[in-house]
């Protein structure tokens, strides 16, 4: 069963993935920080998603949509439009490529980021680690 990306239910499930996900959990064992990843709308998409995870050390201590921005002060940002982070998704295009040649945007401890390209690796296998269906 899909489940719709966007509400809650999908940051739950993400959650479970992560906690369930052996690999993510060597591959981020070093990892600290909280972040947000945010989808902008674009022209194959009009909403805009936040979704605040907590990561640390390899287990997420919270997943959940926020609706505002300024509601937490992350350790990191990962933007992008739609159509590009649904590339990622659904794996076509690799997420550390992405956040090098710009489709995508970080904003954070680059160098944390770059010391560990298995984790960003590692999450998005979790978040393709159950079906994502897109509202229109």
């Amino acid at each position: 069963m899909a489940i719709t990306f966007g509400p809650q239910e999908w940051a739950d499930a993400l959650k479970q993935a992560i906690d369930a996900s052996q690999a993510y959990k060597e591959a981020a064992k070093k990892w600290e920080g909280d972040m947000y990843i945010i989808i902008d709308p674009d022209s194959a998409y009009s909403h805009r998603h936040i979704v605040y995870l907590d990561l640390w050390h390899g287990e997420c201590r919270e997943a959940r949509v926020v609706e505002d921005e300024g509601e937490k002060d992350p350790k990191y940002r990962v933007f992008g439009p739609f159509t590009n982070m649904k590339k990622i998704l659904d794996k076509e295009v690799d997420p550390v490529r992405s956040m090098m040649t710009g489709k995508i945007s970080v904003k954070g401890d680059m160098v944390q980021i770059m010391r560990m390209p298995r984790a960003a690796v590692e999450l998005v296998n979790c978040m393709t680690a159950f079906e994502t269906e897109f509202p229109q």
